[in-house]
């Protein structure tokens, strides 16, 4: 069966017909970003790239392409039966490499020779993800964007996995992002994606969504930790209605303590975070805090976090970059708890149908 190509803009549209996506290239390129739910299947693995690009640097280019082919063919062979054998005739494959094609090519020339209909990416993931991010402009205002806004500890969070779960769409930027958005916002052992993964997550995210259905999200700044949100997608965002989650200090401080358990458990660890606002608070507050911490009092330490640091600057963020915060709508569940949370979605949902 011949080989098709298609262009990267074409397979945004068509990404959803394919069986499989198939990424050929490397362990570390791979890890870096690839198309969402791709499977890796290097036709060269790190080491042998890395060996097969010396080998070209310092001899001559007909010599690495002997080498690297030996090994590609070994390596394909082997992903055909590990993964192809209990494949039917009919399985539709779309596969990428870089962007000259010679990895993708070789693995999707044997599979079509096998006789399936293998799909290859013009241009590889450098043209997919360039396409991508052009994508991302079109999609960002199509959609009815509901922001829940709230200062710190409010459970804005807790309220929009309470929103996904009765059915609501909901864009988590802060799970897409592995960090919850403040300077204690990292969240030890879990890595953050890199830019360009954060961005194929943004895309994935909102491909899926009904432009007929408002989409609630929370009213994140234009970073989330390390990776940034797509520009059209914060305009869009902050264009939106918004909805104003309160809860009272000592809920908050409570639901915070909850939250991040991680640092209640670990002061040390508490008092290295805290370190980053040295230069806007002063050693000596910060000093201050980190004894406080030391002595197990961390839920004073919280509370004056809130009030003195992450309230001031969120409300002047909030009135300056979201264009209809002023007349936010107040929304107020009966306390932290998840079944607070999910009896509010319940009635927010209810309101919108």
């Amino acid at each position: 069966m011949p080989l098709f190509t298609i262009s990267a803009e074409e397979a945004l549209r068509q990404f959803d017909t394919f069986d499989t996506v198939i990424d050929a290239r490397s362990e570390n390129e791979y890890a870096e970003d690839h198309l969402p739910g791709a499977v890796n299947w290097p036709t060269l693995d790190n080491q042998q790239r890395h060996d097969i690009g010396t080998l070209y640097k310092q001899v001559n280019a007909f010599e690495a392409k002997k080498r690297g082919g030996a090994l590609a063919a070994r390596n394909i062979a082997a992903h055909i039966e590990r993964e192809v054998i209990d494949k039917p005739k009919d399985w539709k494959p779309l596969t990428y490499c870089w962007r000259g094609g010679k990895r993708s090519g070789s693995l999707s020339l044997i599979l079509s020779e096998i006789g399936f209909r293998v799909t290859i990416i013009e241009g590889g993931y450098k043209a997919f993800r360039a396409a991508l991010l052009l994508d991302i402009p079109r999609l960002a205002p199509l959609f009815d964007w509901r922001v829940v806004c709230g200062t710190t500890g409010s459970g804005k969070t807790r309220l929009l996995q309470a929103l996904q779960a009765a059915g609501a769409q909901v864009l988590d930027l802060e799970a897409l992002a592995n960090h919850r958005s403040s300077v204690l916002g990292a969240i030890p052992g879990v890595a953050q994606p890199t830019q360009k993964e954060f961005d194929t997550r943004i895309w994935d995210a909102l491909r899926r969504f009904d432009p007929k259905r408002p989409v609630y999200v929370e009213s994140e700044s234009k970073k989330v930790g390390n990776v940034a949100v797509p520009a059209a997608l914060i305009e869009a965002m902050r264009a939106g209605p918004c909805l104003n989650l309160q809860l009272p200090d000592e809920e908050r401080v409570a639901l915070l303590l909850e939250d991040y358990d991680f640092f209640v458990q670990n002061r040390e660890a508490f008092c290295e975070r805290l370190d980053a606002l040295t230069e806007l608070k002063g050693k000596q507050v910060v000093e201050g805090w980190k004894t406080k911490v030391r002595s197990g009092h961390i839920d004073d330490v919280v509370r004056d976090l809130l009030l003195t640091h992450y309230d001031p600057v969120y409300l002047q963020s909030m009135a300056r970059n979201f264009k209809q915060f002023g007349s936010a709508q107040d929304i107020q569940p009966r306390d932290r708890s998840v079944p607070a949370m999910q009896a509010l979605a319940a009635q927010m949902l209810q309101g919108a149908a």
